[in-house]
């Protein structure tokens, strides 16, 4: 009787799985590339959101002031949208994109805004990456600039100026 019927062999079926692995291989680096250019472009835009949500709370609703926190930027007038999309006026700090978003400000102000929460002078803003998700680190504040460096820029963003070299403004070189 003759067999006619003919399977993978292991060997065979080691070669496919070996060539898989090997594309895979070749594959992952650029799709982490990848994935860290995306999330570095979204923490930029969100940090444009900031610096455009900040000066529009300033001209209608803070009487010349900004809002102290993402939290107060995030706040309706009237039970109405805030002035930043939800998913970042919440309380700080804010994990978005594998990036932690921060705003707070050194110039407080006793006035309260037209939606009832407090106002400050100035105000800065950082982005952090998480470990292994983005590789520059982004800042704004009063001015309207979104600088990057590669280091962290907590702590060092001034509230009206640029910050210290090595960062630079986004788009600049």
């Amino acid at each position: 009787m003759k067999r006619t019927a003919r399977g993978f062999t292991l060997i065979e079926l080691l070669f496919v799985v070996a060539i898989i692995g090997l594309i895979a291989a070749i594959a992952l680096p650029s799709l982490t590339r990848a994935r860290i250019s995306a999330n570095e472009s979204s923490a930029i835009s969100s940090m444009r959101a900031i610096a455009s949500s900040q000066q529009l709370f300033w001209s209608t609703c803070g009487g010349g002031l900004y809002a102290p926190s993402l939290q107060n930027l995030g706040l309706g007038v009237g039970g109405g949208p805030g002035f930043i999309s939800p998913d970042l006026g919440i309380s700080g700090p804010v994990i978005k994109s594998g990036y932690e978003f921060d705003l707070a400000s050194d110039a407080p102000s006793p006035r309260l805004s037209c939606n009832g929460g407090p106002t400050a002078a100035t105000y800065h803003a950082t982005a952090d990456p998480q470990a292994g998700r983005g590789r520059r680190f982004f800042g704004t504040n009063g001015g309207n600039t979104v600088y990057e460096s590669p280091s962290t820029l907590f702590g060092l963003m001034p509230e009206t100026s640029a910050p210290p070299a090595p960062a630079t403004a986004v788009g600049v070189q």
